[in-house]
């Protein structure tokens, strides 16, 4: 007897960072009822996929989901996959990462379900050929991509019958081919439609194989599923359906269908995702235009099905181009990767397997993908979850610094005098140009002298934190949708941004006059002259700037020794139609390695000429909104939230505090001057709709005076880091834990 075999590939994923709250909705409503309602169906199989940052919380929180899932095992009904451990993109990682973590994650589920593992999901199905032979490597034999995949590469629908095999350096990987229509259908278009196309795709092959890969938070989390799936019942009807038809549909898991039936062919796919990946990553101009042709061709062209295949969109490494903050974790990342590799190496006695073992987790956690990219949902956006990365970066970065000194001999003869400084410079960010790294025990800080001398990481080793986690605002294609959306009544043409997004949803009012673009990047030590007495409603316009600073290249020279590190960065440009030098010396030292110093010294400036100079710098990771994260002053007064605009004159120190995070960072200025502060904050794009964010707090010291008769100027900053407040929660719930 034919049937049509339908594999259910369902896949569970929350992110590294992601709130507790978050993991818990999920919970509710979607892996808990979809089991329950699985359990009520003994006769459906299927292939489950559990991210590992999301079992590892169940295994935490929820131990009864672990009870339930190895309970369908037994009765046949669900086949458990693996993948890289934290759900990394392939592309972002090295291959020791790659298999590293499929290895680790397989073993990580057969120890806790009692299974072998034998396939995987690809992260947001990301595919370069090259992976096969590192999944085959890491012991899988089989995966899932999306259809365009085979259709790109150049196979027509009707082929798409079967799994296909594919090879890279001699190992054969068989990859599914996952239906479109069936991932569009389900569960968003009536139950009947499913039925109806997996019955077109039996008549047209009987003895085939279908399958159905999509994200598990579909079925309740995503908005109106749970309305959908639970409420008005769609899922009960699907898999009552489902068994209704088992004539002619077997729904089976991925490995019943490779140990079932034959390969379709052989193949080789260009490297892609799924199309809305490959839209999300072009530049926003060039994502327009896409999208309107591809609108434009759907309306008028009846070709259009039979050229759609091999309309392409981007490259999913040009994430790291569109979003130079994703190349930064990217960079930190790989920098940390290598550093572990070059460790295990100079480790011949295995002396430091475990330290090792507890950075590579940490590593691996530093890998989640959310954070390193953005489409319909939050991730780079969401301050939460690139601090997670960084957090997890952080941490691992610190084991192999202790694990380095120790193999290098520079062990001190008690903890409390291991306090060192030290300073490097490397291409660290990978742009062809030389960057410096300033480290200590308490802080590490990099520096970027081709792009304006700017700091652009301060990494606070006690909690993990990187102060400059920072984004720029910057055009995104749905801005222009949400600007169209509020001024309806404007004149537009033909297929317009607000056509191509869809329905509108914004979570905040007024959301089009937040929409503004950043013209530098918002770090820390960028520095401007403006326009004398320019007021701060026009800095934060980016207006009035008479030179080149805040960008321009400097030189760099380094002062070195055991106790004392510094970084001369100086640069000769333009002023007011004036050359003049601006040098900048950013040092850390063994006596105060919680305090970065900056001295300023401005010469060769006209006598008598009136300058505006200000130095920015934007600090990440401080939320708004609470009332337990403010500014204060020279006195301890409070100032106002975090997300407050001030126009603060004569200040000589200002500091922000976060009470939850346990941070106090504290300015102290040499000479007094006014202080502007002001929120960054992006409009962005989420799952649930456009929502405001905030991601940084400006703080920008200026000082007005005219040049005296030397043509110099100098100050001094000190930016101090106190994170006794968290130490000292963290070691009464230590004391806690304890009794």
């Amino acid at each position: 007897m034919s049937q049509l075999r339908l594999a259910l590939v369902i896949h569970n994923h929350q992110p590294i960072g992601n709130f507790d709250g978050v993991f818990e909705q999920a919970w509710n409503d979607s892996y808990r009822p979809f089991l329950d309602l699985l359990a009520e169906f003994p006769s459906l199989a299927l292939t489950l996929h559990n991210s590992g940052s999301l079992l590892e919380w169940l295994v935490a929180h929820k131990p009864e989901y672990l009870d339930q899932v190895r309970s369908l095992i037994e009765r046949g009904q669900i086949e458990i996959i693996g993948g890289p451990f934290y759900e990394p993109i392939l592309a972002s990682i090295p291959r020791r990462d790659r298999i590293g973590q499929i290895q680790l994650y397989s073993k990580y589920l057969e120890q806790h379900f009692g299974q072998t593992v034998r396939g995987m999901w690809v992260p947001e199905r990301v595919w370069e050929q090259s992976f096969a032979s590192d999944i085959v490597d890491a012991g899988i034999e089989y995966t899932v991509l999306d259809d365009s995949h085979f259709r790109s590469a150049g196979h027509a629908p009707e082929e798409l019958t079967s799994y296909f095999l594919t090879e890279d350096e001699g190992r054969v990987l068989r990859i599914f081919p996952v239906s479109e229509p069936l991932r569009y259908a389900i569960p968003f278009q009536d139950v009947h439609k499913s039925i109806e196309i997996l019955r077109g795709l039996y008549e047209a092959n009987p003895n085939s194989v279908a399958v159905f890969g999509d994200d598990g938070e579909k079925f309740g989390t995503w908005p109106e599923t749970y309305k959908t799936c639970y409420e008005e019942g769609w899922l009960r009807q699907f898999f009552q359906l489902l068994q209704d038809n088992a004539e002619w549909l077997k729904v089976s898991t991925l490995g019943e269908c490779v140990d079932n039936t034959l390969p379709a062919g052989r193949t080789y796919l260009s490297d892609s995702s799924y199309r809305e990946m490959t839209e999300w990553v072009l530049p926003a101009t060039r994502q327009k235009v896409l999208l309107t042709l591809r609108k434009k061709k759907e309306q008028d062209d009846p070709d259009w099905p039979l050229l759609a295949p091999f309309v392409r969109g981007g490259f999913w490494r040009n994430f790291r181009n569109k979003y130079p903050e994703t190349n930064e974790m990217y960079s930190r990342m790989l920098g940390i990767s290598n550093r572990l590799a070059q460790l295990e190496q100079r480790d011949a006695d295995r002396e430091f397997s475990d330290q090792f073992s507890e950075a590579r987790t940490e590593l691996y956690r530093g890998q989640c993908n959310c954070s390193y990219w953005h489409g319909a949902f939050g991730g780079l956006y969401l301050p939460h979850l690139r601090h997670a990365i960084y957090h997890h970066l952080i941490a691992a970065d610190s084991i192999l610094e202790r694990v380095d000194r120790r193999l290098s001999g520079d062990v001190p003869e008690s903890a409390r005098d291991d306090r060192w400084v030290s300073v490097a410079t490397d291409d660290f960010n990978f742009d062809a140009r030389k960057e410096v790294r300033i480290a200590g025990d308490r802080l590490v800080a990099y520096l970027a002298p081709a792009v304006g001398g700017h700091l652009y990481e301060l990494d606070v080793r006690s909690i993990r934190h990187n102060l400059l986690a920072t984004l720029n605002r910057r055009p995104e294609i749905y801005h222009e949708a949400i600007i169209q959306a509020a001024n309806p009544d404007s004149e537009q043409s033909g297929l317009n941004a607000a056509s191509i997004q869809g329905e509108i949803k914004c979570k905040q009012e007024g959301l089009h006059q937040k929409i503004v673009y950043d013209s530098w990047p918002r770090k820390a030590l960028v520095d401007h002259f403006i326009h004398p007495g320019l007021s701060l409603e026009d800095f934060r316009a980016g207006n009035g700037h008479v030179s080149d600073f805040q960008s321009g290249v400097y030189q760099t020279r380094l002062t070195k020794s055991r106790e004392h590190v510094e970084v001369c960065m100086a640069r000769r440009g333009q002023l007011a139609g004036y050359t003049i030098q601006v040098a900048k010396m950013v040092s850390l030292d063994v006596s105060s390695s919680g305090t970065l110093e900056v001295r300023y010294e401005l010469s060769e400036m006209p006598p008598g000429l009136p300058v505006h100079f200000a130095v920015e710098i934007n600090l990440a990771g401080l939320p708004a909104g609470a009332d337990d994260r403010y500014y204060y002053g020279g006195d301890g007064q409070r100032l106002g939230r975090l997300e407050t605009e001030q126009n603060l004159d004569h200040v000589e120190r200002i500091g922000l505090v976060d009470e939850w995070l346990g941070i106090d960072v504290g300015f102290d200025i040499s000479k007094p001057g006014g202080i502007w502060t002001f929120p960054i904050e992006t409009v962005s794009q989420s799952e649930g709709g456009f929502e405001m964010v905030h991601q940084a707090c400006c703080v920008v010291p200026h000082w007005e005076f005219e040049v005296p008769e030397d043509g110099k100027w100098s100050v001094e900053l000190k930016l101090g880091v106190d994170t006794s407040a968290a130490q000292a929660r963290q070691l009464a719930e230590a004391a806690g834990a304890s009794h």
